[in-house]
């Protein structure tokens, strides 16, 4: 409640007793004048006055969808209530009264210290109303937006006194339907109280909303109130998801600009997982969440007392510490005495704070002298046996992937480190052109099957060695524990902080095979050539990995990546390659579900095979979770944001990909790609020449670049990067599909249809995008031949249709009635 002061109109809380603006006494609520009853008020009633002859008003406490709730004063039983007005026109119905009365009678049954007790429904000069307990303290929102993230004991306290008062009231067959944070009050002490219980019961019944109308909160429905279906208790526990949800991470797992924006989510989006928002949440607590949100009620705790028996288990393991639900500190009116003995004690404390800064100062320097991010160089590679080239890449992209994932440390991805293989390059400019303070540099020497390794840790602006080792006569079985000692030596002369959980990550062996190890690097050698014949080589490898070790979580990913690729760049059809993909994914991830790698295979899968957009950004973020550092999953994180048209959060992982990846030609190109899609044409053509200067041979560059050329009517330009990129991929059949495209805008139909009759020709030997004939067709002005396209792309789940919200060739199409039933199948309008 606030108090507005009677000299400078200031609002103030009603804790004051002096206005804060000018200093004047203010009225207490005694004070205050009452006023006379007033007379069918119109949900507005003042501080003072007394409605209904027997109601004085305190203070509003809020309002919702029936209408607004005061705090007043029963002067008839001398004791504070909560009151809620009815909005008229949802108390104008006799038969919405009538239910209103029968669900307050079963309301009125549950007596549980956890629920708030509900009184009586009463009309006063034609104002309906609603009296109940009032309960003093603070609602949920209100502390969760006051304090942010609330512990991890304070949410499980407060989420077992909610689902305490649930039970009873599932038990007498009551079902809340409006659960809410809003809804929960806690007191002083912690003890929590349920409030509205049994009227959004009521509201659900027919005849009572309006056209158009949506009853209930949105934040917190279940995906069946949104589809406005029959609910029940599991209703209940989806919407107590939602505020155990809100609890930890502080914010609800569905925003949105509008009420149905949200209420459609809510039925086709999954949550983000919570541990993503705050990574203190127990494992166990993320599954209890998780379990509760599951959009099929049937996959959800089917009662409070299943609910409350996991929350006790995730209780049960916390510490001591963690469990203690924290009491409100109470402020003492007193003033402090500072006496010569306080004086001294913080001159001291001053001094000692003083004298330890210089210190820190001298021995440690100044905190942005720390060394915070490094570059692992391909190791060089001396040997009589050529053969065994995979070896050296392979050593250098196990220690990158091993050391993304401690949170830290700026790791520069393998595509950037690499642009320095076979050179013996300035270990102070590699730091500059990849944005670094340290260097890794190494050699291996191969003579009769025994190797010896050398490596340097360099501080890389002073061109200074931090570290330096020598592993001499080390066999390949070795290799592993080398790859852990250089990875501890790292962090250790880093001065990096580990986590328990880190360390083990680091040390971490995924087979004790060397044959296996050995068969997985090569497939990483030949995978990373990005041709259809290394792919293909690389699966081969993978799989020999397997055999030799079944349980290789990283060999199922190499081959999850494999098909993801042969079916990206249109060397496989997606329903032959993506299926296995997912199937890898998942195979990796049952044996370790820690691998970011796995699931960042896993969500591009759902996103260019199963069209999941939501399953697609959970998979992203639990890939960046457990492998921050690694470049690959925000890259393809941000083109799943753009192609959703999230350009924003798109452009913000596609700028930390260009920081772990400084010189990849792919991730420089596709931040002119955002560009295209958001229509900024002209930023996109100038990022597009960038990339092309890192590498004028980049034939994906010349194909994008083309077709921002032909957004801008520059045709001619546009078909000569085509030609180029035709030539340099050696004849993509998307690339010539373009071509085709770019003639037809043009204004050369007949080369348009040449090109479209050799597609067309090809497509029986060989899997030709329908995505990109339909594009061909459109240039040709034959719209229903697009259209059949289209739909057509959408069975073979083609990968391209992952763009068809916002790709600009199809705008013309945006209005037509078959392209929006597309856009609306893929959830994409």
């Amino acid at each position: 409640m606030s108090i507005k002061c009677p000299k400078c109109q200031h609002e103030n809380p009603d804790t004051l007793k002096f206005c804060g603006e000018c200093g004047i006494r203010l009225p207490s609520l005694e004070d205050v004048e009452v006023t006379d009853t007033m007379e069918a008020p119109k949900e507005e009633l003042t501080t003072g006055s007394t409605f209904a002859g027997r109601y004085q008003i305190i203070e509003e406490l809020g309002k919702g969808g029936m209408g607004k709730v005061y705090r007043v004063l029963d002067k008839k039983l001398k004791e504070e209530i909560a009151l809620k007005l009815i909005k008229p026109e949802i108390a104008k119905d006799k038969k919405t009264l009538e239910r209103f009365h029968n669900e307050l009678k079963l309301a009125r049954k549950i007596s549980q210290r956890n629920v708030g007790r509900m009184y009586e429904l009463m009309e006063e000069n034609g104002v309906h109303f609603i009296t109940m307990e009032y309960v003093p303290g603070e609602d949920l929102r209100s502390l969760i937006r006051r304090i942010g993230q609330l512990t991890i004991g304070k949410s499980i306290s407060i989420a077992k006194q909610v689902c305490e008062g649930l039970a009873e009231a599932h038990r007498l067959g009551v079902v809340h339907r409006d659960l809410k944070s809003n809804n929960i009050m806690i007191d002083k002490e912690g003890n929590v109280r349920i409030m509205d219980f049994g009227i959004a019961r009521s509201l659900e019944s027919k005849g009572i909303t309006g056209v158009g109308v949506m009853i209930g909160t949105p934040e917190y429905m279940s995906p069946e109130q949104a589809e406005a279906k029959d609910v029940d208790r599991r209703s209940d526990i989806y919407s107590f998801g939602v505020i155990l949800y809100e609890m930890l991470t502080g914010k609800v797992p569905f925003e949105g600009d509008t009420p149905l924006s949200i209420a459609i989510k809510q039925k086709t989006e999954s949550p983000r997982d919570p541990s993503l928002y705050n990574a203190q949440i127990p494992d166990g607590l993320r599954r209890v969440i998780l379990y509760c949100l599951e959009k099929d009620k049937e996959k959800r705790y089917q009662n409070t007392g299943e609910l409350l028996t996991d929350l006790n288990k995730v209780q049960k393991g916390l510490t001591t510490a963690e469990r203690i639900f924290p009491k409100k500190k109470i402020k003492k009116d007193k003033k402090l005495m500072i006496n010569k003995k306080n004086v001294m004690i913080g001159t001291v404390i001053v001094a000692l704070l003083i004298l330890l800064g210089w210190v820190g100062y001298l021995f440690f320097g100044e905190p942005s002298t720390m060394i915070d991010s490094i570059a692992i160089l391909p190791f060089d590679l001396e040997t009589e046996n050529p053969d065994i080239e995979y070896l050296s890449d392979g050593i250098s992209e196990s220690l990158i992937n091993k050391l993304s994932q401690v949170s830290d440390l700026t790791v520069i991805s393998r595509h950037s480190a690499f642009q320095y293989k076979g050179k013996s390059p300035n270990i102070q400019k590699v730091g500059q052109e990849l944005g670094v303070k340290s260097v890794l540099a190494g050699r291996i020497v191969e003579r009769r099957d025994e190797l010896t390794i050398s490596v340097e840790l360099v501080d890389a602006r002073k061109d200074k060695v931090i570290w330096g080792e020598q592993y001499p006569q080390k066999k390949l079985s070795d290799i592993t524990s080398i790859q852990e000692d250089i990875s501890r030596e790292i962090s250790e002369k880093l001065k990096i902080k580990l986590t328990g959980e880190q360390r083990e990550r680091l040390a971490k062996r995924y087979t004790g095979n060397t044959e296996a190890y050995e068969s997985y690097l090569k497939g990483r050698f030949y995978w990373n050539k990005r041709t259809e014949e290394g792919m293909r080589r690389g699966l081969e490898f993978f799989n020999e990995a397997i055999e030799i070790d079944p349980s290789y979580a990283l060999a199922y990913a190499g081959l999850a990546d494999s098909y993801n690729l042969l079916s990206r760049y249109s060397y496989s059809s997606p329903e032959e390659a993506m299926p296995k993909a997912i199937a890898a994914a998942q195979k990796a991830l049952e044996i370790d579900d820690t691998l970011g790698e796995a699931y960042t295979s896993l969500a591009f899968a759902k996103r260019y095979y199963e069209y999941d957009w939501g399953a697609a950004t959970i998979e992203y973020e639990k890939a960046l979770k457990y492998t921050p550092g690694y470049a690959t999953a925000h890259h393809w994180y941000a083109i799943h944001l753009s192609g959703l048209g999230r350009y924003d959060e798109s452009f913000k992982e596609i700028k930390i990909a260009q920081k772990l990846d400084p010189l990849s030609i792919i991730i420089n190109t596709n931040v002119a790609w955002m560009y295209y899609f958001a229509r900024q044409y002209d930023r996109a053509i100038e990022q597009f020449q960038k990339s092309l200067e890192m590498d004028p041979n980049f034939a994906v560059t010349r194909l994008r670049l083309g077709r921002a050329l032909l957004q801008k009517g520059l045709y001619e330009e546009a078909i000569e990067q085509f030609q180029k990129a035709i030539t340099l991929s050696g004849a993509s059949t998307d690339m010539i599909a373009a071509l085709g495209h770019a003639h037809a805008v043009s204004g050369n139909k007949a080369e348009a249809e040449n090109i479209l009759n050799q597609l067309l020709e090809l497509s029986k030997e060989k899997y030709v995008s329908s995505y990109e004939i339909a594009v061909l067709y459109l240039g040709l002005d034959m719209k229903e031949k697009a259209l059949d396209r289209l739909e057509r792309a959408y069975t073979e789940r083609g990968q391209y249709l992952v763009y068809l919200g916002i790709d600009p060739r199809l705008d013309y199409l945006r209005s037509d009635p078959r392209f929006k039933a597309l856009l609306k199948k893929m959830n994409l309008e």
